[in-house]
């Protein structure tokens, strides 16, 4: 019930200089759980932006009226990282000591925001439902944690797969819950859930 709606959301996405990404970002209105309408969208050039440092823009909201006004920062990515098994980063005893140094009890207070991170390899999924006629799947795994999302590859044709890689992640709350969905690639449609795991950082 309200035109000028204040969010006062953050969201972290992971961008990587080599590629030519473009921001894009969609208002839309609920009436109820069936019915959607967009109420406009707004396209960001990433690569035009300033880094280390936060841009204020007013979007205008393209053949619709009002904007977006946003805060973008483009910083450099720390602790997050996707590998394979052979290369993880807990894998060297260096890293791992410089690790726990790190986090230890002495340290626990230089840097409120930066409470740990979380190491989660993915190996394979088994008996998955088979989402296409031919009986098959081409499942990929999701990884959130709070705002952060990372994925695997693709495995085509295939209710088994294998995907063996590592996932870490920066904890900035401890009372974040690490979610693992598995999709059916489906084309140019949206992915099929084939199914979710949720696992409490208090937990592990």
């Amino acid at each position: 019930k309200s035109a000028n709606p204040q969010w006062r959301e953050q969201f972290d996405f992971h961008y990587f200089s080599d590629r030519k990404d473009m921001l894009d970002i969609e208002v839309w209105r609920k009436d109820n759980k069936k019915h959607e309408e967009l109420l406009g969208r707004c396209h960001v050039d990433i690569t035009a932006l300033p880094a280390k440092q936060t841009n204020c823009l007013e979007l205008p909201l393209e053949k619709h009226p009002g904007s977006l006004l946003m805060l973008i920062a483009v910083t450099p990515c720390t602790g997050v990282s996707i590998s394979d098994l052979c290369v993880c980063p807990l894998g060297d005893p260096n890293e791992r000591q410089q690790i726990s140094q790190r986090y230890c009890i002495k340290n626990s207070f230089r840097d409120m925001k930066d409470v740990g991170f979380l190491q989660v390899k993915v190996l394979k999924a088994v008996d998955l439902m088979a989402a296409d006629f031919s009986g098959k799947s081409d499942p990929f795994c999701v990884l959130e944690l709070g705002n952060d999302m990372l994925q695997t590859h693709t495995v085509y044709k295939n209710l088994n797969p294998e995907w063996n890689k590592v996932f870490t992640f920066p904890i900035k709350d401890i009372h974040d819950v690490l979610e693992v969905t598995v999709f059916d690639e489906d084309g140019d449609k949206p992915p099929d859930f084939l199914g979710k795991v949720a696992i409490p950082l208090l937990s592990v």
